[in-house]
């Protein structure tokens, strides 16, 4: 397997450092909230990080950047810093590029050409795990591969992960295993107020995450239809869903779910409110009871942690990362992904038990507690860094 490393926090050179991602940085999800935060801790040690953005757009158009995308071979941080010092031109420019896994259609010709600083992958998830006929995974495994061998070492947020990785590049490649920042919000929620929620006469349930076909949010759909259409439900009155997630990236998607809602009768039971963060989102937490987010497969996944970190035990599937976070029975549940009929077995029991509620309630706040804190990963994640720059120089 590859080896995981760990380093110490006590290095204080001064990195200058470029990341290359798709878009905006302040795009709302789980990838992007860990890479802001990465840079946001990179920054506050001193290290210059500079942002590059690549345009967003499909698949076979991020596929045609290799035909003129090529790696800067100077920052311009860095040059305006030697203006600035008086200092003579820096040709490498970087000391290290780090590069998020998503970008990787389109640099894998501008990976092999020359470029004079170690090049770093942040694997979030990879394409090629996610649930799609077997021959364009085919496709997209073979994509993927030849740009995890252009790079010279690797970020990974999950074990899970890199299994992943392990069985499409097979070892050789430097690694750290770097769990996502989910201590953003703190500790929000009392056992006390755990307990007084739970008296309420509905379950409110909470889906996080942009409206795309991979979340699963079909599944959640099809599982409040089908608790509505039971009788001893009085209408299904009792059961609230509140959909918190970015329509844009599948709009095509999104509408088909908006739809769903208005010919099933479900406009009384399900709100959608489009992406939300900080306050309004911390609220949303706070009222729901269970987090539920039905992935057909996620590389890790910060939101059912951040929910527990409110006291609220997660739904998921057993596809991939969320294995690592959830105990099935003990802080949440895991399903198959797309089993509609299990999920709404698993709503009911919480619907109807409200002590088993209170015991997953609970449970879920106390591996919130347990998880490593983002500034210890992120001290480790730089102690990497520094560890491949020294190498490469050598």
């Amino acid at each position: 397997m590859i080896e995981t490393l760990r380093f110490a926090q006590s290095d204080t050179t001064e990195m200058i450092i470029g990341l290359i991602t798709y878009g905006s940085l302040e795009t709302i999800s789980g990838g992007y909230l860990y890479d802001r935060k990465l840079v946001e801790y990179l920054r506050a040690q001193g290290d210059t990080v500079e942002i590059i953005s690549l345009p967003w757009r499909n698949y076979a158009a991020h596929l045609t950047d290799n035909f003129w995308f090529r790696l800067p071979q100077s920052s311009v941080l860095a040059r305006s810093r030697e203006a600035a010092t008086k200092q003579s031109p820096n040709d490498k420019g970087f000391d290290i590029l780090i590069q998020d896994e998503l970008n990787h259609p389109s640099l894998i010709r501008a990976n092999f050409g020359m470029h004079a600083y170690p090049i770093i992958s942040l694997v979030h998830h990879l394409r090629c795990s996610e649930f799609r006929p077997a021959w364009q995974n085919a496709f997209y495994r073979w994509v993927e591969g030849i740009y995890l061998q252009s790079v010279d070492g690797l970020i990974l947020n999950s074990k899970t992960t890199r299994g992943m990785i392990h069985g499409l590049i097979g070892d050789g490649k430097p690694c750290i295993v770097a769990f996502p920042p989910t201590d953003r919000f703190g500790e929000r929620i009392t056992e006390d107020e755990i307990k007084e929620r739970a008296k309420s006469s509905e379950l409110r349930v909470l889906f996080l995450g942009n409206v795309i076909y991979r979340k699963g949010l079909h599944t959640l759909l099809e599982s409040v239809k089908s608790l509505r259409q039971q009788p001893e439900l009085a209408e299904g009155s009792n059961v609230r869903l509140d959909v918190v997630g970015g329509s844009t990236a599948e709009p095509k998607y999104a509408v088909a779910m908006k739809h769903y809602v208005a010919v099933n009768d479900l406009s009384s039971a399900v709100r959608f409110h489009g992406a939300l963060d900080h306050q309004p989102l911390i609220e949303m937490y706070k009222q729901a009871h269970v987090l539920v987010v039905p992935s057909n497969y996620e590389g890790y996944g910060i939101v059912y942690l951040e929910g527990m970190g409110f006291g609220l035990p997660a739904i998921g599937t057993t596809a991939g990362g969320a294995r690592e976070i959830i105990s099935d029975g003990v802080d949440g549940f895991l399903i198959e992904p797309g089993n509609a009929e299990s999920l709404a077995n698993r709503l009911e029991l919480l619907n109807e038990k409200r002590e088993l509620l209170i015991q997953l309630s609970l449970a879920a706040r106390s591996r919130y507690i347990r998880q490593p804190k983002w500034e210890e990963t992120a001290g480790q994640i730089r102690g990497f860094l520094l560890q491949q720059i020294q190498e490469s120089s050598v």
